[in-house]
């Protein structure tokens, strides 16, 4: 991943932490049940919170075409 890609899935990662009470999202399906997306540009992080203990956990990040392969 490019530097520039990799500051940008960062800031979205930031902005998430501060802005996950706000949004309203649906699980993915299928391999990735229970998980969530986040979309930057052509990139994806998946994740998943833990809200007893008040934590966002990546599970992965990657390319659109690639991510959801291999789960």
């Amino acid at each position: 991943m490019a530097p520039v890609v990799r500051l940008r899935v960062l800031n979205k990662i930031e902005w998430l932490t501060v802005n996950f009470e706000q949004i309203s999202t649906l699980p993915l399906t299928g391999e990735w049940s229970g998980f969530y997306k986040l979309r930057v540009g052509d990139y994806r992080v998946i994740y998943e919170f833990d809200i007893e203990n008040q934590l966002i956990i990546i599970a992965r990040i990657g390319h659109r075409r690639e991510i959801y392969q291999g789960g």
